[in-house]
């Protein structure tokens, strides 16, 4: 059975400016809640360069995929960054398609980490098509499958699940379902993710990563829901109605260069978008990579497995285990893994 997943809102203070959060020069690698006062709508802004550069330079995944995994990245921490209590939250898809599965997870305060699950040989063959078109579609690289959203309180407490269809129109569109469907809350993301190609110390290209998105989310003030009519609904709109279209439409509005562009902070992106209607920015969530793997948990788990198994992972004599996450490598001698086990 599904359980709903919490979400926290936004308190705001009186008055209709925006009071700074954080340093601008420090606007980067973080999560920025603000309200759009009187109007009954809250968000959050996230941006990421080092961090997301760090994450998916440690795997060797073509473009696309790291597109898909930057995606993943940070739609992960915009939702695990709104939880109320410390824990973890995971966003993870499977699918039959190249891409079988993406997983990123957030761990409070503000731990990311990630990684694409592939099929290299069918990935292979469908980047081969892609060099005779566009890039391969999210829809292409993922194929059928579901996107699961789960949070863990910690081994006291119960974890809490929502699950959605994969939309062929991308992450940021199941996401919009999901919200609409499952939490029965008005939503809207704009999300970017790119490289940025450029020549080392060495004249060697090199390359870096940003990501940026912006998610909004209507407050019905009297219960209900708002922004989220029937096609054939001839009813005037209400004054909640119309404040929602118009956040959604200044969302809308704004543009991948201005999501990602690393001279232009949070405070003043906000203010672009919002000022007009009165802005407020809260303090900003810090991001930062965060893998729980270690020498010892690996070693535990090696463990868990017979001794025919560990057998089989010998290789040149030694077992290496590799975190799919960090792509930290692990080196076992199998005497020593066979010492530690319960006979």
């Amino acid at each position: 059975m599904r359980k709903k997943l919490c979400w926290s809102g936004v308190s705001a203070n009186a008055g209709n400016t925006m009071a700074p959060a954080t340093d601008p020069a420090d606007g980067d690698d973080l999560v920025q809640p603000f309200q759009i006062e009187g109007i009954g709508v809250r968000g959050r802004l996230a941006r990421s360069g080092a961090l997301v550069t760090d994450i998916l330079t440690r795997h060797d995944y073509p473009e696309p995929v790291s597109v898909l995994l930057g995606e993943a990245l940070t739609l992960t921490a915009m939702f695990g960054s709104a939880l109320k209590f410390d824990g973890r939250f995971t966003f993870q898809t499977q699918s039959d398609g190249p891409v079988g599965m993406l997983v990123a997870d957030y761990v409070s305060p503000g731990r990311l980490r990630g990684y694409a699950h592939i099929d290299e040989a069918r990935l292979a063959g469908l980047m081969a098509q892609g060099r005779l078109k566009e890039r391969p579609t999210s829809a292409e690289l993922l194929g059928e499958g579901f996107l699961a959203m789960t949070i863990d309180q910690g081994a006291k407490m119960e974890r809490y699940q929502g699950i959605v269809a994969l939309n062929p129109a991308g992450l940021t569109q199941s996401a919009h379902e999901y919200f609409e469907r499952s939490e029965q809350i008005a939503t809207r993301i704009r999300l970017a993710v790119g490289p940025i190609y450029h020549r080392g110390e060495q004249g060697r290209g090199e390359v870096t990563w940003r990501a940026g998105a912006i998610m909004i989310q209507h407050v019905a003030r009297a219960g209900g829901i708002t922004g989220m009519r029937e096609p054939d609904d001839e009813r005037p709109p209400t004054d909640e109605e119309e404040n929602w279209n118009r956040a959604s439409i200044l969302l809308g509005s704004v543009e991948d260069h201005e999501l990602l562009d690393p001279g232009l902070s949070a405070e003043r992106l906000l203010y672009r978008l919002f000022h007009e209607d009165g802005v407020r920015a809260f303090e900003a969530a810090p991001l930062a990579f965060g893998c729980r793997c270690s020498r010892e948990r690996t070693l535990n788990v090696v463990r868990s497995f017979d001794k025919a198994e560990i057998d089989g992972m010998v290789q040149n004599g030694e077992i290496i285990v590799t975190c799919e996450f960090c792509n930290q490598s692990y080196k076992f001698d199998p005497r020593t893994v066979k010492e530690g086990m319960e006979t």
